[in-house]
């Protein structure tokens, strides 16, 4: 069971990596009408809140600057921005690194109860599972921004 959460995580992110690679620089810091944020925020969401899950990020992992939960955490927009923004490129080196930490993570640790459930989800396997849903919701969200994007930008 543990072994196919690897492998979730895996095909999950490969997706997000082939999706963002393929993104045009045109599109990641354009706001289309009706969504609340940018493709740049939801690569960095992703980013964030995955880290957030699987690694306690801030309080217990330092492999993500300080300033991701101003840039990309719950409740922020890029209208909100200031100072130095990671750029797509330095997000996806991330999300790759991200992926290789994640597949070291112990298997016996998808067993542990969480102090506090979260979202419903009462071990810290759950709660991998509820992070590749997370992604994959958001994955969504930058589909439909890119054809919306690219169907503005065609006209």
């Amino acid at each position: 069971m543990n072994e196919l959460l690897f492998k979730h995580f895996e095909v999950a992110r490969n997706y997000t990596l082939k999706n963002v690679e393929k993104l045009e620089e045109a599109v990641v810091d354009v706001q289309p009408e009706g969504f609340n944020n940018t493709i740049h925020w939801h690569i960095g969401h992703m980013l964030t809140v995955t880290e957030q899950f699987m690694f306690g990020y801030p309080q217990k992992s330092n492999h993500l600057p300080a300033n991701y939960l101003e840039l990309f955490g719950n409740g922020t927009k890029p209208a909100d921005w200031q100072g130095e923004v990671p750029a797509v490129a330095v997000l996806t080196e991330q999300l790759k690194e991200q992926l290789e930490r994640i597949k070291q993570i112990p298997v016996e640790s998808f067993a542990a109860k969480l102090k506090t459930p979260f979202l419903g989800q009462e071990t810290f396997g759950e709660l991998a599972n509820f992070a590749i849903f997370h992604e994959t919701l958001h994955l969504g969200q930058v589909s439909a921004m890119r054809r919306v994007i690219n169907s503005t930008l065609v006209k």
